[in-house]
């Protein structure tokens, strides 16, 4: 491949430099585009500067599809670690090392100066692009790791509903607005990329000096085609905390709810799907056993929804993976009995398995040889547990009318252990 990457290099750069000059050998141009969609998106910046006349080609749906499939088909995966600053206290990614033999180790730090002093949610991954979204503020993003753009989406001009209580016969005074449980996908109907949210609204009576609040929410969704948000109808039951954060396969994104009393209480699946923009409930297969006994974490496994199922005691903790397929839950593989572990974080590559133990240190499960693995992340001088998420996604050329990644927004810190390749 690098040989063949050359010969076309060289070619081309013959040919500007000598326009009236006839190459030496031609290659048809479905060959040559063919060859390079299997190349890292990181050579596209390089061929740019080369020869101007790849550029629009680059940027065609056919070339951009082929080499995200290619990226698919090769399994080229790529982690980023969530994490807050054990020192400073600020939200940042660690990007980890997929090549044979390295580990996991931290390639590069990458800081998110748009978002200081708050912690971000990050939801996807979708076609290579992720969804950056501020829980207490109208704030959001979304941004190509892989080619480094990044567009900050508008706030929502969606007007707030008021709230009358019966019970206190008034209409109360808004207090608190925060954005919660949100999905990042794509509406191929459309073609058109989405973001859905939970709005969390928080009313009090201004006139009392311990006021009891009352909640209701809304539900918005951001086009990137309009470019605007929208309120769409509100579901039945709104999602529930979950660890994992990847929820969007094929269209379709999905959270756990969670509905009943201690001794009716019963777990449930929120589905949307992107391109009608309806709701659905579906239940949770009656494998998981009780709740509260166990936890269930949904996720994506191999480009399909899976859910990790394990016991909230935390005492020799074991795993249940399973996965379906056509509606079909088929159980994966059992992990017994990990002491210490206390929560899952999400897969690398060949189904490695991302733990996180009592002391906040990531781990890393071999299914095949049921073996715990250290890896040096250094998370337990993190300063807050529950961000260390884990996200997954393969590099893409897809275009968000963004602009490219400045200071302002993202700084990447390549590590000493790595070498900087980006």
């Amino acid at each position: 491949m690098l040989l063949a990457y050359l010969f076309l290099l060289v070619n081309y750069k013959e040919n500007q430099n000598s326009k009236m000059q006839r190459p030496r050998f031609e290659l048809p141009e479905a060959l040559v585009m063919e060859i390079l969609s299997k190349l890292p998106v990181k050579s596209f910046t390089r061929f740019n500067c080369v020869c101007k006349y790849w550029c629009p080609s680059f940027q065609t749906p056919h070339f951009i599809s082929n080499n995200y499939h290619n990226n698919l088909e090769n399994n080229n995966l790529n982690l980023l670690l969530s994490r807050c600053d054990g020192n400073t206290f600020q939200p940042y990614f660690s990007q980890l090392s997929t090549e044979k033999d390295q580990n996991y180790i931290v390639k590069q730090n990458i800081h998110l100066p748009f978002f200081k002093n708050d912690i971000p949610s990050l939801y996807g991954a979708c076609h290579g692009l992720m969804c950056l979204l501020d829980p207490s503020k109208d704030k959001a993003a979304i941004w190509n790791p892989s080619t480094r753009e990044f567009k900050i989406l508008p706030p929502s001009s969606i007007q707030r509903p008021p709230y009358f209580s019966p019970f206190e016969e008034t209409y109360l005074t808004l207090d608190d607005v925060e954005f919660y449980h949100a999905a990042f996908g794509f509406d191929s109907k459309t073609d058109d990329y989405k973001v859905i949210r939970f709005v969390s609204l928080t009313f009090v009576n201004s006139e009392e000096e311990h006021p009891h609040p009352h909640s209701m929410y809304q539900v918005e969704l951001y086009s990137l085609r309009s470019n605007s948000w929208k309120e769409i109808p509100s579901p039945e039951y709104a999602p529930t905390y979950t660890a994992l954060g990847n929820i969007y396969v094929n269209g379709i994104c999905y959270w756990k709810i969670e509905i009943g009393a201690y001794l009716d209480f019963r777990g449930l699946i929120l589905s949307f799907d992107m391109g009608n923009e309806k709701f659905l409930i579906l239940p949770i297969p009656e494998f998981v056993g009780s709740f509260p006994e166990y936890y269930v974490d949904l996720l994506v496994c191999n480009g399909s929804l899976g859910a990790i199922v394990y016991p909230s005691e935390r005492i020799d903790t074991s795993f249940d993976l399973w996965v379906t397929s056509e509606g079909v839950w088929t159980k994966q593989f059992n992990i017994k009995s990990i002491s210490g572990v206390v929560r899952p974080l999400g897969f690398g590559k060949n189904g490695d398995l991302f733990v996180r133990d009592t002391n906040n240190e990531v781990l890393l499960f071999d299914a095949s040889t049921q073996e715990l693995k250290e890896l040096e992340i250094n998370t337990y001088l993190d300063h807050i547990w529950a961000v260390i998420t884990l996200h997954a996604y393969f590099e893409s050329l897809v275009h968000i009318n963004g602009v490219q990644e400045v200071e302002k927004h993202v700084i990447r810190q390549p590590t000493r252990d790595a070498s900087n390749e980006y």
